[in-house]
């Protein structure tokens, strides 16, 4: 399978973020390193109903640099999840090697709706839609793609079930577990708990793939190593930083010291922020820098006067605000 290939290959993989995580910027950490790039999470519902396929379809565009990718989707719906998981794999064909279930996702506005981590819940309708999705696919002739889950610790602290839930979707068919060690009500606050994905990982015969608090090369090394996990999925850790993979890499192919790729400068930062400017706008096909401003934000994260150079991310709205701003910048701390 495709899938567990590109896992054995490259580890060090790039978290389905929604909101951040879009074509241009997993272009941008495909080249400087990352694995498998996951897409934003897409309603399996949404797709259901855009008929038209310009709405939640146009999440499903991948960029050239990334193919081949995971697409994911969630929902709570076995039947639909299954239907709309042929749909993707018919649209999309040999550009994917897996679909992604979200089963992690903590905030309200999914959670209420019985979908993302309320699944953490409600085993049995998970276990549910993984083995919808994966008798869909054989039946259709793709079994080259694998199904995936991405889970938490648990609803809360007093409702910690990874180890359980897991197994339950390794015994429907889920070809690897992405286990993000906080639970639903921790959000992303607090630490991850390295000991729960150390514990699926022993009970599990598949892949398991460590998420939480993946936020420098060392830190991922040290995930990797603490927990067993087979991967490293790389979320808040790539915001402006996509040096991170390349260093990661390095770390685990056994590089100590001056070996290791060298920290980027304000210039470099400055440079790649301006191309992932360009990237955005090139993509959406429209005048689409304020969509840059957080990312702006990341990139000078940690340097010199980067209180100022945010504070006027606020008033650009065109590439040319961006490389007055970027030159100005560069001129009194380059």
């Amino acid at each position: 399978m495709r899938y567990l290939k590109a896992l054995a290959d490259n580890p060090i993989l790039l978290a389905p973020m929604a909101g951040v995580a879009d074509a241009p910027f997993r272009a941008i950490n495909k080249r400087f390193g990352a694995g498998l790039s996951f897409s934003e999470m897409v309603s399996a519902k949404g797709l259901h109903y855009d008929k038209n396929r310009n709405r939640s379809h146009q999440l499903l565009r991948l960029a050239p640099e990334e193919v081949p990718a995971v697409i994911q989707l969630f929902g709570s719906q076995p039947d639909l999840m299954a239907q709309q998981a042929i749909a993707v794999a018919n649209f999309l064909e040999d550009s994917i090697v897996g679909i992604d279930i979200n089963m992690g996702c903590p905030v309200p506005k999914v959670v209420k709706k019985g979908d993302g981590s309320a699944l953490m819940k409600n085993p049995d309708i998970a276990c549910a839609i993984v083995a919808a999705m994966r008798a869909g696919l054989d039946a259709v002739g793709r079994d080259d793609l694998a199904v995936t889950a991405k889970i938490r610790k648990g609803w809360s602290n007093e409702q910690v079930n990874a180890v359980e839930f897991a197994k339950g979707l390794e015994a429907a068919g889920a070809t690897a577990v992405t286990v993000h060690g906080r639970t639903t009500d921790q959000f992303y606050r607090g630490e991850s708990d390295r000991n729960i994905i150390a514990a699926v990982k022993q009970a599990l015969d598949i892949p398991v793939i460590a998420s939480g608090d993946a936020f420098s090369a060392e830190a991922c090394f040290d995930i990797m190593q603490e927990t067993s996990a087979d991967a490293i999925m790389v979320a808040r850790g790539a915001y402006g930083n996509p040096w991170l993979f390349e260093r990661t890499a390095a770390i685990l192919a056994g590089k100590t010291g001056l070996d290791l790729p060298l920290e980027p400068d304000l210039h470099e930062r400055l440079t790649l922020l301006r191309e992932h400017a360009q990237m955005t706008q090139d993509w959406y096909g429209e005048p689409y820098i304020t969509r840059m401003r957080k990312h702006a934000a990341w990139y000078v994260a940690g340097q010199p006067a980067a209180t100022i150079f945010r504070s006027r991310l606020h008033s650009i709205s065109t590439m040319d605000d961006l490389d007055i701003l970027i030159a100005e910048y560069l001129e009194r701390h380059g």
